[in-house]
């Protein structure tokens, strides 16, 4: 690892702040500015091989950077103050934001509170209307290129990769095929199509969808898969993935994530309008998150023992907290609804045509009959509440949606459960049945015979 400089240029560098796969940002300062600022230091070294063409395109990627965001004037975007670009290296000079990147909260433990997130990508579609009036497109819109500090303050960076529209493409320096992270490149993007300010919107949904649920809309195993899924597959409900964002979001996200321009949001303004009015949804803004505390009540159940700490954040997110009051029907012999539910505090009595079956208490899952009866899909059992009952409600709709990691746990435990139950069941039944046949013999394998035709 190379030793930290002490100058670049003649910026007094003070410490290495950040570092990528082809640039190293350092805080710094100079005796012509008051405030510090942020040196984006790239070395270029021409004798290792196929070295010299992309230390080519960096420098264009530099210069781009420094081109595009000299005409860009925004709260939200990093101010570009100076850039140099010399034999053995370049350094770009930019205002220097405190805040860390957007990936810290994609997470499924990290998330931020709904109205925290609406406001922070509120801002990003103002930054990004503006770019647009100026001409410019991002193209590279991910949770890597949007800062964030603890007051909500937002700067979207690195526009090394912009498209500036006002030139024709085939002149265009900045115009590189296939820039872009796969994840959040829009249909249009990934097929190579002329661009506007649509590609960035579109990444900026995929950005508000990960924030909100901690997954992107589109996974695949491998890239192929992926790009497939975003130019053909619908993204699914984030309402269902997190039950605490309102259905409203819903339509939103899927007018940012439409595949045909024209149904897409026209520009930033449009998009953020829809998220205030979201946001006016939120009533109580300043009531903290539960999180911590619904994860700690998860962790002691006896159902979630096996499960990772990173699958019980992922569970979090796709089931609804209910509460309820003695003598209430959760569910019915016969009704065609595959949600099931995980006792929190109280009690749940099972019954079957008005005779009670059994009684469940904390940590107990009830309901799953359902879900399991993959043909029929009726609840075999009417649940009622015994006295004041608080539960995890799942969807199975959302379940579907979730890791291949958190189903398999689900479908392990409630298995395990289901035959427990059906042993303890055969042993009462047992206990006022006739008298079992007296075994003569033990069955230690089969005996084959040859028989003559």
């Amino acid at each position: 690892m190379n030793a930290t400089p002490s100058r670049i240029g003649k910026y007094r560098i003070i410490k290495e702040v950040g570092r990528g796969a082809t640039a190293i940002v350092y805080l710094a300062e100079s005796d012509d500015r008051p405030e510090p600022v942020a040196v984006k230091h790239v070395r270029f070294d021409d004798k290792v091989k196929d070295e010299a063409k992309w230390n080519r395109r960096l420098v264009k990627l530099l210069r781009a950077e420094q081109v595009v965001s000299s005409r860009l004037n925004h709260p939200n975007i990093i101010r570009i103050h100076d850039a140099s670009i010399e034999p053995t290296q370049a350094y770009v000079v930019m205002e220097y934001f405190p805040g860390g990147s957007l990936e810290r909260y994609c997470s499924f433990d990290k998330l931020l509170p709904i109205h925290r997130t609406i406001g922070i990508v509120f801002k990003c579609c103002m930054a990004l209307d503006h770019a647009y009036r100026q001409g410019i497109v991002h193209r590279d819109i991910k949770p890597a290129n949007i800062l964030v500090d603890d007051e909500d303050n937002v700067k979207i960076t690195d526009f090394g990769l912009a498209l500036n529209i006002n030139k024709k493409l085939d002149t265009d320096s900045t115009f590189i095929m296939g820039v872009g992270s796969p994840a959040y490149m829009s249909p249009e993007q990934i097929k190579g199509y002329p661009l506007n300010q649509k590609t960035d919107l579109y990444s900026l949904g995929v950005l508000l969808f990960h924030l909100l649920t901690g997954r992107l809309p589109f996974r695949a195993s491998n890239p192929a898969q992926l790009v497939y899924k975003i130019i053909n597959a619908d993204p699914p409900s984030v309402s269902q993935l997190n039950p605490d964002v309102p259905e409203q979001m819903d339509a939103v996200i899927r007018k940012a994530l439409e595949k045909d321009l024209y149904s897409r949001y026209r520009n930033g303004a449009e998009f953020a309008k829809d998220l205030a009015a979201v946001r006016y949804q939120i009533l109580d803004e300043d009531q903290a998150p539960l999180d911590q505390a619904r994860f700690a009540r998860l962790r002691r159940l006896a159902f979630f023992t096996e499960f990772e700490d990173i699958d019980l954040w992922e569970v979090m997110r796709i089931c609804a907290w209910r509460k309820v009051g003695p003598q209430v029907a959760l569910m019915r012999e016969g009704d065609n609804d595959q949600r099931f539910g995980i006792v929190l505090e109280g009690k749940v009595e099972l019954s079957i045509e008005g005779r009670r079956v059994m009684q469940l208490g904390p940590g107990e899952v009830f309901g799953v009959q359902a879900w399991l009866d993959q043909l029929e899909r009726r609840h075999m059992m009417t649940v009622v509440s015994v006295g004041e009952l608080s539960y995890l409600e799942v969807n199975p709709a959302a379940l579907a949606l979730a890791s291949e990691e958190v189903l398999e746990r689900f479908r392990r435990e409630i298995s395990t459960v289901v035959v427990r139950r059906l042993a303890q069941v055969s042993r009462e039944l047992s206990a006022t049945a006739p008298a079992a046949l007296r075994a003569e013999h033990t069955a230690t394998g089969f005996d084959l015979q040859l028989l003559d035709n």
